[in-house]
């Protein structure tokens, strides 16, 4: 971005990825950046998280995540913020592996040229029939010729019946993959995201596009911590703990926020539901098309389990998929052994559980003592029936709904000078929207932050 060249000053309200994605284009721009988070730790729905004290004291996230190599965006402004990769995060090439003996599939692609490793990974693929792999094959061929563009959208599950995806093959891959994607069921998940997320990874042709990374450090660690810090090296400024209740515009085309303070432009980077919130009370008419938009998105739950062993316990793998059977009171989709990744977090399994509205109302006590079991029958270890300690951690609106033909704002508000930034927004190419991921959300902040330096705050139509 080149340096603009009248510095400005802007408010960038939100600590998220969003946020501090955008403070550092505008920072690295140039322009003063004040950031206001109302949590004391930066990151948002993707942060560090204490649990207890003294012997029993772990440091976790909020959610376990896996990023991908095709977080291009989010890779860079990682490493932009003085971060290496390399030693915060692990990089394992694309695999969907389950315990064995729990009927599953172990699928690993190889490090080789795209599109070849995963020619190779479906040829050596454990597990699967010769009709699943077919049936993968015919799908993958398809959405080559198709250029992984879907016009007319529709569910997941629509998608895979149309292609004839065999119904081992969805159980296995299909769904848990939509499921970690777009945290949305199958049956309504949108089809044409699905294969946007399907196109920058499995479609890419970059081999290390697939690749799947896991965070080593804690989330508000690998990223926000370390944006604040470049933040503040170029003269901004990053409160925490400090909530913005009103935005006042100023007959002079400036913003006032509730603690006085002027701004050139600001950027709203917290959730869509604080967002509409706080953009109601500026009571414009202009704004009302992008609040609307806002207030319509459904919620989505994921929910972590994190169970403490002995620090002996070791998996094989840093990370199983599990096959979730809610009439077996069997929630978990994958599982994660911390201790391969942080060496103070040995005997620490963490469990995830996407779309997890159903699941959470079970209530900690019994939701952990099931996931417990799980683990102890499908890995057949009977000793992970009894954890030292669990920590049950579910974000009730951790996404939204990510359904088929969705209409989301876009980063610009409607009103000069005022920009929104999340994951929940939309680009300006369909066919570029992403679900509710760590990506999606430094996309956006980047996007609103460019808008805001070159001067495109007039609203935009909706989609």
């Amino acid at each position: 971005m080149a340096d603009s060249k009248v510095k400005q000053r802007y408010a960038v309200i939100g600590g998220g990825w969003a946020g501090c994605a955008a403070a550092m284009e505008l920072a690295r721009a140039g322009h003063a950046v004040t950031v206001y988070e109302a949590a004391r730790t930066l990151g948002g729905r993707a942060r560090r998280v204490e649990r207890g004290n003294g012997q029993a004291h772990a440091v976790l996230d909020n959610g376990q995540h896996i990023l991908l190599g095709a977080y291009t965006e989010t890779l860079r402004l990682i490493k932009l913020a003085g971060q290496d990769p390399a030693e915060l995060i692990l990089s394992l090439p694309l695999q969907m592996r389950y315990p064995p003996g729990a009927d599953g599939m172990d699928f690993v692609a190889p490090r080789l040229p795209a599109p070849l490793h995963l020619a190779w990974a479906l040829l050596r693929a454990k597990g699967l029939q010769r009709a699943d792999k077919l049936a993968l094959m015919r799908f993958s061929t398809a959405m080559r010729w198709m250029g992984w563009q879907l016009y007319s959208d529709c569910p997941v599950s629509e998608l895979l019946q149309r292609f004839d995806q065999t119904a081992r093959l969805n159980r296995l891959m299909w769904h848990p993959l939509c499921l970690a994607a777009l945290n949305t069921p199958p049956e309504r998940a949108s089809a044409r995201v699905f294969i946007n997320v399907l196109r920058d990874s499995l479609g890419a042709r970059r081999r290390s596009a697939s690749d799947m990374l896991i965070p080593k450090a804690d989330l508000s660690a690998l990223f926000p911590d370390a944006a604040a810090r470049y933040v503040a090296q170029h003269g901004g400024q990053v409160n925490t703990g400090v909530k913005v209740a009103a935005l006042l515009a100023l007959p002079d085309g400036r913003w006032q926020l509730d603690d006085a303070q002027r701004f050139d432009g600001v950027i709203v980077a917290t959730s869509a539901v604080q967002a509409a919130s706080l953009l109601q009370g500026l009571q414009d008419a202009r704004l009302e098309p992008a609040i609307s938009q806002m207030q319509a998105l459904t919620a989505e739950a994921i929910s972590t389990c994190y169970l403490q062993y002995d620090a002996a316990l070791r998996l094989a793998l840093p990370f199983y998929a599990l096959v979730d059977t809610p009439a077996l009171a069997q929630w978990g989709q994958f599982v994660f052994d911390r201790g391969q990744l942080d060496s103070q977090q040995a005997g620490l399994l963490a469990v995830v559980i996407s779309a997890s509205g159903h699941a959470a109302e079970q209530g900690h006590g019994p939701l952990a003592q099931a996931i417990a079991a799980q683990l102890a029958q499908v890995l057949g270890r009977p000793e992970l029936a009894q954890p030292l300690w669990t920590q049950l951690i579910t974000e009730k609106r951790a996404t939204f709904a990510c359904t088929p033909e969705l209409l989301r704002p876009g980063n610009a508000s409607g009103v000069p000078g005022l920009l929104l930034a999340g994951d929940y927004t939309a680009g300006d190419d369909r066919t570029l929207d992403y679900p509710a991921t760590i990506e999606a959300a430094v996309r956006s902040g980047i996007a609103a932050a460019r808008a805001a330096c070159q001067g495109k705050q007039a609203g935009q139509k909706p989609r």
